[in-house]
This record gives structure tokens, C-alpha cells and sequence, in this order.
């Protein structure tokens, strides 16, 4: 062999991940909606925000240019399918400077309520886009001339950033009657005829109420939503429990430990109430809450029957997905790494796939070692996932070898992890071993929960598919993947953004 060979021939597997171990680099789209699905600029086990916010910047840049037209269909899906927020808006902003067209045509699919605009005005003052130019100002206005009174209460926030009478102030929309001018008018903070408005009319009588009566007819007579409540006072427990019969099911799960401290659930009815909210099987679909403010919820609350109400929560999330038919085996990585936010919903989304999975499905927890746990498909998918815990190493292959020496045979390997191995014999090693000598035809499912660029599979290998993101809408497309669906990226490539409509999950985009 030549010394070039020598020296050249393995760079392009020279990539490494946070730990230093060997990785692949996947193709630049599925970093994008890697990074749009899984990266909520928060601070993860390998990298601060800032790092994050740098990575994501490169990013929406490099697409921006690379193919502006896959980066608004990943945007849209991201936001409508993936339920994430902040980097679909982070991603529009960008897009606006390069593709005016394609951002005016997706701009309704990306902001879907009044914090969306603000967030996305500041994206682009941080930019350095000031105002955006008439094509954003355009989509602006048409948004603001959509403003219902309801937004109006809820959403006004004067001293906070961006407010809806900034927004009034940038875009200059114009009032379509009467009643939308009085309301452009009073969100700017100017004189407005409130007879017009009777919903703001409330709010404002609410501020001035002389007592617990008046506040709780106010609330009452303008159907005030919780946010708008307390923000004007400091309830007390009868409006507590006033504000608990009008929130919506997500406000309901983010409150509870308030209305627990408010003593509200120490009236039988009121705990009846919450309990049959939070097991409405419509109310949760239409919510799509994501299953980790589950979790959260879980841990802060320890009246037995509304922990009992979120347990069954979980599981009817989860109970209208297609079963996969074959042999699973999911490996669920509790390495230090996954401790958090990654191994809750880890747990929750690995728990819930093997309830979905007839057969003797193998359910392995795996950092330096492989544990054997044997989940129940009887006891509830959050009662069991809280059991679980994070630490030690990572050896991704170690699952896989466990697997050749018991020779058992699976169509479908699935993998929850943060992608981040330290130790061990490398997963794609294992992966290939497996195929060879034992089953040629086994695919392979990554669940990717980090914003991490680096892979443990190459590209190239068609049997196995990567999945990102923290929605339920993950095991759906496990099942789809598993019938024939290609890739998360031909998913993309199917969103149309010239007639795409807005989410019907609104509700939910408050997170």
C-alpha cells in the first residue's frame, strides 16, 4: 500500500463524536432536521446553549443556500408533525432574507399564535433584519388582522419583548371594521371604545375589582383565560378554582401543583373534574402534549388519584398507534449522558413501542452493560419509566453482542440513545456482525434524542433509518417506515408548502 493510501485512506470515517469515539456524519438535510426536531437551544450533558446556538446557525445558513426549497418543507414539518417551536422560527427567519417566496408561503404554517410572532421578530432583530422588509411586514399584517380578542387578553404582553402592539406598530395593519380598529387600538395602549371588546372590557374591569365576587364575575363574564387571571392578581383559591374549569387540557397539566397549593383539590369534585380532563382521550389528542411534561408533572405532584390520572394520560397518548408485527428488540440507552429531559422521554417512548408490540419482544437497558428489565404491559408506561435511571458509560455495541451470542432472531432493532458512545466495540460494527450471522434482512431504527451531529451509522446503509424529535408522531413513523417508508427525509420531500394549512394542534403550541 502506498503512503498516501495509508495516510488518506480512512478520513472519511474520521469523524468523531463529543466523547472522541468513532462516528459517521450524516448528509447535511438530516442534520437540518436533526437539529430542527431535537435542538431546543437548551443546555445538553456535552453542550451550552451558546454551542448550540452557534451549530444551529451554521445550520439554517448553509440550507438557506444548499436547498432553500427542503428547508422550508423540513421547517413546516418540524412544526406541524415534529411540535417543536423555536428552531422552525429561528429557521423561517433566515429563510425570509433568502427565499422571500418560500417564506410568504409557509410563514402561516410556522407562527401559529401570538408568541410565535414575537419570537419571530426578535430572531430577526437579533439577525440584524430590523423590521424584515415589505415581505415580511406583509406576512405580519396578515397575521395581526387574524387577532381574535381572546389573543388579545392572553397574549398582550406590553413589557416583555415583542408585544402585540409592537408588532401593530411595525406592520401597520389595516383594520378591516370598528371592532378590529378598537382592538389595534387598545393593544397599542391608546383610548379604544370597549364596548366593542367586551372580553377585553372584563379584563380591564377585572383590574379594577373591589372584591373576590366582582374578579370571579369578570372571569366569568369574559371567559378569562388563567394567564390573563394571574397576571392582573393574585388568586385566590375560589378563583383558582374558577380558572380551573376554562383551561385547556395543557394548562391544566402545567398548573396542577398550583391548584394543588391553592387547596382546590381538596374539594372530591374538583379532583373528579381534573381527572376526567386529563383522561379525555379527544382533549389529549387535540392537546399533543409532548410526554415529557408528563413526566415533569408526575414528579411534582403526590395526590395519588391525579398521579393515577396522569399515568393513564401516558398510556391513552400512546394507545392508537399500529402495532408492528415481527420481533423487537428495543435497546434504551441509560448512559450518564441520557440523564434529564433525554431519558424521561427516552424511557416514556421505549416503554410505550414495546406495549405496541405483540410477540415476545426483548426490552434491554443498556450503558457499559446490558440489563434485562422485562416491563410490564399491564402496569402504566409513566409508573414504569420513573423507575428507570442514568448512569456510567456508553457501549452501543453491547446490546448487539448480547444479541449474536443468545442468537436470537429480530426483524426490527430499535435504539434510544443520544448517540454519544465512549467504550466498547462500535453499534455499526455489531450491526453488520449481526446481519451476517444471524439475521441478513433485521432493520435497524436510531431514535436519536440529541442535537449531536455525529451518527453511529453511516448513511449509506438502506436498513437503517434515523428518527429524531420527541412526539408521539416517532413510533408513528416507526410503523410507517417498517411497512416500506423509505427515510424521515422522503417524509420531508412529501410536505407541500404551496398547500399546507395550519396545525390543528394550535392549542398545544404554547410550549
Amino acid at each position: 500500500m502506498s503512503f498516501a493510501r495509508k495516510l488518506f485512506a480512512n478520513l472519511k470515517n474520521a469523524v468523531r463524536n463529543r466523547e472522541g469515539f468513532p462516528a459517521f456524519e450524516r448528509s447535511a438535510e438530516e442534520q437540518y432536521i436533526q437539529m430542527l426536531l431535537t435542538n431546543s437551544l437548551g443546555s445538553t450533558f456535552y453542550a451550552d446553549r451558546q454551542q448550540l446556538l452557534a451549530e444551529a446557525a451554521e445550520l439554517h445558513a448553509d440550507m438557506a443556500l444548499r436547498n432553500p426549497q427542503w428547508m422550508a418543507q423540513a421547517i413546516v414539518f418540524a412544526r406541524r408533525e415534529g411540535f417543536m417551536r423555536l428552531q422552525p422560527i429561528y429557521g423561517l427567519a433566515v429563510l425570509s432574507a433568502h427565499r422571500p417566496d418560500l417564506f410568504a408561503r409557509i410563514f402561516d404554517q410556522v407562527v401559529l399564535i401570538p408568541p410565535d410572532l414575537a419570537d419571530f421578530l426578535t430572531v430577526l432583530e437579533g439577525l440584524g433584519r430590523g423590521q424584515g422588509g415589505r415581505a415580511v411586514k406583509r406576512q405580519v399584517a396578515r397575521f395581526l388582522n387574524g387577532l381574535t380578542e381572546y389573543w388579545a387578553v392572553k397574549y398582550n404582553g406590553r413589557g416583555r419583548g415583542y408585544s402585540l402592539g409592537d408588532a401593530i406598530a411595525t406592520a401597520h395593519p389595516k383594520p378591516a371594521d370598528l371592532r378590529q380598529q378598537a382592538l389595534f387600538r387598545y393593544l397599542r395602549g391608546l383610548e379604544a371604545n370597549l364596548a366593542l371588546l367586551p372580553q377585553v372590557e372584563a379584563l380591564e374591569r377585572l383590574k379594577r375589582a373591589a372584591g373576590e365576587a366582582e374578579q370571579l364575575a369578570c372571569i366569568e363574564r369574559g371567559q378569562l383565560p388563567f394567564e390573563t387571571v394571574t397576571g392582573a392578581l393574585k388568586p385566590t383559591p375560589a378563583v383558582w378554582e374558577a380558572l380551573l374549569r376554562q383551561m385547556p387540557a395543557f394548562a391544566l397539566l402545567r398548573h396542577l401543583n398550583a391548584l394543588t397549593r391553592a387547596g382546590v383539590f381538596d374539594k372530591r369534585e374538583n379532583v373528579a373534574y381534573a381527572v376526567a380532563r386529563l383522561t379525555d382521550r379527544d382533549a389529549l389528542r387535540k392537546a399533543r402534549i409532548l410526554p415529557f411534561r408528563f413526566a415533569a408533572a408526575y414528579r411534582e405532584i403526590e395526590h395519588p388519584q391525579l398521579r393515577e390520572a396522569l399515568r393513564q394520560a401516558v398510556d391513552l397518548t400512546f394507545d392508537n398507534l399500529p402495532e408492528l408485527g415481527g420481533r423487537t428488540a428495543i435497546f434504551l440507552d441509560v448512559s450518564g449522558s441520557m440523564e434529564g429531559g433525554y431519558l424521561q422521554t427516552g424511557s416514556i417512548f421505549a416503554l410505550a413501542l414495546y406495549k405496541q408490540t405483540s410477540g415476545n419482544t426483548i426490552f434491554w437497558l443498556f450503558d457499559t452493560e446490558v440489563t434485562d428489565v422485562r416491563p410490564s404491559r399491564e402496569a402504566s408506561i409513566l409508573g414504569q419509566a420513573e423507575r428507570i435511571r442514568a448512569g456510567g458509560g456508553t457501549d452501543a455495541g453491547a446490546p448487539l453482542r448480547k444479541l449474536q451470542r443468545e442468537r436470537k432472531v429480530v426483524d426490527r432493532i430499535v435504539m434510544i440513545t443520544d448517540e454519544q458512545q465512549n467504550s466498547g466495540s462500535a453499534f455499526y460494527q455489531e450491526l453488520k456482525a449481526y446481519r451476517s450471522s444471524v439475521n441478513p434482512e433485521v432493520q435497524a431504527f436510531i431514535v436519536d434524542m440529541a442535537p449531536y451531529r455525529q451518527a453511529l451509522v453511516p448513511q449509506e446503509d438502506r436498513r437503517t433509518f434515523y428518527i429524531y424529535g420527541w412526539s408521539d408522531t416517532v413510533l408513528a413513523y416507526m410503523a410507517q417506515a417498517a411497512q416500506g417508508f423509505d427515510s424521515l427525509l422522503e417524509r420531508v420531500a412529501t410536505i407541500d408548502v404551496e398547500e399546507a394549512q395550519p396545525s390543528a394542534a394550535v392549542s398545544a403550541q404554547e410550549r
